[in-house]
């Protein structure tokens, strides 16, 4: 009852997402209680402003975040809201106490790591120091630190520039002079704001007194009861952000019509330049869009990789034209996007290099630090990242580690401030994403016990498999369809794999031409009957093993699922007896077609298996799982190693045209069951990829360790 009392939590919550929710910024508020009266009165336009200014100064005499220090994001509030309150001749005691916080901490500059300095310090601080000095307070110094960064950014995008094209400088006009206004209103946005910023905007009305400027600030007013975030809206970053989390928690499929409203919504602001974090502005950048890109792809939108060849500069990649610190969270997007590539997308390739070269230089630093967010594990978050790509990448292994690095309402956000945004960073989240691992766990561990009976019952030890082996089947099961009210599809799947296995060593190893006439003539017979054997009696110990677990798969669905089993491993039987040797390479398409017939994604005849796409599907995973079966040595396909390199080469070449088919709309076939395609394809990728105690490791924190 509690899992379903937060879903419905939550839902509410995602379908009244709207513009985004993001939290108020002090300094934003202080600028546009700077605006005065319109109609000409000795007061402030918004009082309300003024009001929260005077409300929300924290108990040391700051302004900024309240549970998470950052000299930078303390300072520029600080000064800002001590400026509205002076301007006004207002809250004197709020104002001395945030003058002498400013001058006790103001040396922490010097120190502060540059890593985390907010989104446009070096342009604004310097010119709040300056207002503050013309309004009579004096002695506040600034670092030469300080003098350098700003130079340093005002080289990079030239004044001359800025007047012509959106640049990052729009988002922090109150720091600059000399600026003309008939030129800068013409990259005005269409809300009306300059670069969605409360705090330009407001510099920008109190300068030229645009009307779109004035109803823009108006809006914001009115949705925060006075206060302002630092951007918004944020409708885009939102809706990436939280589908990623939930995703990567492990419970977006109970919030499958919301994601899908979503990403629809996305999709309509998508376009051959990328996208920003809030619709219609003139302006993109590469962290926004390699999300868009990564989860708009996997929903089977047509998105063009070649949208992120804006964000290439020379052999680098960059978030946004003219950035001086190159940042990591962008990067790690970037890498993630990078590796749902289809064949021949080069910027795509050229992309996963950078990004992966830049990411492991900086997991080598001593300064684990991003630009953009100060997140709960975020170096172990892109450790993991970088251990385990895409293709080896199965659904609960990245859930388990994320529930680790995940940090919920204890996340900050950088921007021109410090901030947070509730709709991304939610610990109802996570405490769901708990509750529901736990509670798959549970079924899980019933499951591997009833797995080990099966075991025992049907001598599966005689065929040479170990329990070992069984727990390995069944952990690629359960960690790629997880659900609980999937426990037969999970079943089957590791029954299945253990089942074709005693079956090619019976048939390869140690029977004879009549037993393996004899399997087949007992299979045939009994297709259309019981699950028993007509004739008992004159079969074999081994074969009446074998063809007891071939029945057993069956149990439990209704005839005509129960009928289409068994003719798909009868098909794939009568291979043997023709002497086909690439039978071996068909387990796949074996393991495929019986999960997608125990899915009831088949209609009850089965003409979808002649079907063209079908059939490339089948044929393309068969290849690629031989190979990776074949792989005598882990490590090769990690590094690339040795005389295998060509057919490694060839394999990521197969992956990729596997990933383009499944993926790819529209299609004759039902989208499930390409996908199980591509799920049974990444086991084997992943049992080919990670070393044995990796593997034992995996299965056990996703099996049997507790959540905490």
């Amino acid at each position: 009852n509690k899992i379903k009392d937060m879903i419905s939590c939550i839902k509410i919550l995602m379908v009244t997402i709207k513009e985004g929710r993001i939290s108020v910024s002090a300094y934003d508020t202080a600028w546009i209680a700077l605006i005065k009266n319109i109609d000409g009165f000795d007061a402030p336009q918004f009082p309300s402003s003024l009001e929260w200014v005077l409300q929300n100064q924290l108990p040391d005499g700051s302004w900024g975040d309240e549970h998470f220090f950052s000299v930078y994001d303390r300072l520029l509030n600080t000064m800002a809201c001590i400026i509205a309150l002076k301007s006004w001749n207002v809250g004197t005691h709020n104002m001395e106490k945030g003058i002498s916080y400013v001058k006790k901490n103001v040396w922490k500059l010097e120190d502060a790591s540059e890593a985390h300095m907010t989104c446009g310090f070096e342009v604004i601080y310097p010119a709040l120091v300056r207002k503050a000095s013309h309004l009579g307070i004096h002695d506040i110094p600034i670092p030469n630190n300080i003098y350098t960064a700003r130079d340093h950014k005002l080289n990079k995008i030239p004044k001359e520039l800025m007047h012509q094209v959106t640049t990052t400088l729009l988002y922090s006009l109150e720091g600059l002079e000399d600026l003309d206004w008939s030129r800068l209103i013409k990259l005005q946005s269409a809300d009306g704001s300059f670069f969605t910023s409360p705090s330009s905007t407001a510099f920008a009305f109190m300068e030229t007194k645009d009307t779109n400027c004035l109803k823009f600030i108006t809006n914001i007013v009115h949705k925060f009861h006075g206060g302002a975030p630092h951007t918004y809206p944020v409708d885009l970053f939102s809706r990436l952000w939280v589908v990623d989390r939930l995703q990567r928690l492990g419970i977006s499929r109970f919030f499958e019509a919301e994601i899908k409203d979503y990403l629809a919504y996305v999709y309509r602001f998508w376009s051959e330049d990328g996208i920003y974090s809030a619709r219609d502005i003139n302006y993109s950048e590469v962290d926004d869009t390699s999300m868009a890109f990564r989860l708009l792809r996997l929903q089977g939108y047509d998105v063009n990789p070649n949208t992120l060849r804006k964000f290439k500069e020379g052999e680098k990649f960059c978030c946004h034209k003219g950035e001086v610190t190159p940042s990591t969270t962008p990067m790690y997007a970037l890498y993630r996007a990078s590796q749902i590539r289809f064949a021949g997308e080069d910027i795509l390739e050229e992309a996963y290099h950078f990004s992966c070269n830049f990411l492991q230089h900086w997991l080598a630093g001593d300064q684990l630090l991003d630009k953009w967010v100060v997140s709960k594990d975020l170096s172990n978050e892109i450790k993991v990242g970088l251990e385990m790509p895409w293709y080896a990448t199965l659904p609960r292994v990245e859930t388990v580690y994320y529930l680790q690095h995940y940090g919920g309402s204890t996340t900050v956000w950088i921007a021109k401030t410090l901030y947070r945004m509730p709709d991304i960073d939610n610990d109802d989240y996570l405490e769901l994403a708990k509750l529901d691992f736990g509670r798959c766990q549970f079924e899980h561990q019933i499951e591997w016990n009833y797995m080990q009976g099966w075991y025992k019952s049907c001598k599966i030890q005689e065929f040479g498999i170990s329990r070992k082996e069984m727990l390995v089947a069944y952990f690629l099961a359960a960690a790629t369809i997880f659900e609980p009210e999937r426990v037969k599809e999970r079943i089957v799947w590791a029954k299945s794999q253990l089942i074709s296995k005693m079956i090619r060593t019976f048939l390869e190893k140690e029977a004879s031409i009549e037993q393996k006439s004899l399997l087949l003539k007992e299979f045939r017979n009994n297709i259309n009957g019981s699950h028993k054997l007509n004739s008992v009696e004159t079969v074999d110990r081994a074969i009446n093993v074998l063809l007891e677990a071939i029945y057993e798969l069956s149990e439990g669905f209704d005839e005509c699922i129960g009928l289409q089993l068994k003719n798909t491993w009868y098909l794939w039987l009568m291979k043997f007896d023709k002497g086909e040797d690439e039978n071996l390479w068909e387990d796949a398409e074996l393991l495929v077609t019986t999960l997608n017939i125990c899915s009831a994604h088949f209609p009850q005849n089965d003409d979808i298996l002649f079907h063209h796409e079908y059939i490339t599907l089948s044929k393309l995973v068969n290849k690629i799982c031989h190979y990776l079966s074949q792989i005598p040595n882990k490590k090769m396909l990690k590094y690339g190693r040795s005389a295998w390199k060509g057919k490694l080469i060839e394999v990521e070449a197969d992956m990729q045209a596997l990933t383009k088919l499944v993926l790819e709309e529209p299609s004759g076939l039902n989208r499930n069951i390409k996908q199980t395609f591509l799920c049974v394809a990444k086991t084997f990728y992943y049992s080919a990829y990670f070393d044995v105690e990796t593997i034992e490791l995996h299965i056990f924190k996703v099996l049997f360790e507790p959540i905490v």
